[in-house]
């Protein structure tokens, strides 16, 4: 499969739907956690339903809405200390803005933060998600590409990419 050429990053919502996977590509501007929140809870799903966000291919987030909390997972949060929708992400999900000087961003490994088991329920354990976001040589398309494979979507987010 391997997307490339994804400089402007993308947004996708993946739900299980007539037993099996639908991938549509949705507009984010990645300013606000709102419009993928609205974005997920907007599809018709018998099952589980999320938005993988490739923001700018500089990181990652998972966004799965349910009843009471939003649930999220982002794979670099030293991102919020000058992204301002990293900053937001964090805000919303209760996680600490690391402490880190902006001149000094460069020369600081980035890290995930977030629910890990946020897809555990639908066969993506908290384990094999967090080597996936860990890997700091993947770019966020490789790492969504690899969370697809796992989940059994590679081919429906591949058409919906084209």
């Amino acid at each position: 499969m391997s997307q490339t050429g994804f400089e402007e990053g993308y947004a996708v919502t993946v739900a299980q739907r007539d037993g099996g996977w639908h991938v549509a590509e949705f507009e984010d501007r990645f300013e606000t956690l709102g419009a993928s929140v609205q974005a997920v809870r907007g599809l018709r799903s018998e099952g589980a339903a999320f938005a993988l966000l490739n923001v700018e291919e500089e990181y990652l987030v998972i966004v799965r809405p349910g009843p009471s909390r939003v649930r999220v997972l982002i794979s670099d949060v030293t991102m919020a200390v000058d992204d301002d929708f990293a900053a937001d992400i964090c805000d919303q999900a209760g996680l600490e803005i690391p402490e880190i000087d902006p001149d000094e961003l460069d020369n600081v490994d980035g890290w995930a933060d977030g629910d890990f088991a946020i897809l555990e329920d639908i066969g993506l354990s908290e384990e094999v998600l967090a080597v996936l976001v860990d890997d700091p040589m993947a770019d966020p398309s490789a790492t969504i590409e690899a969370i697809a494979e796992e989940l059994g979507f590679a081919d429906e987010l591949d058409d919906a990419l084209q």
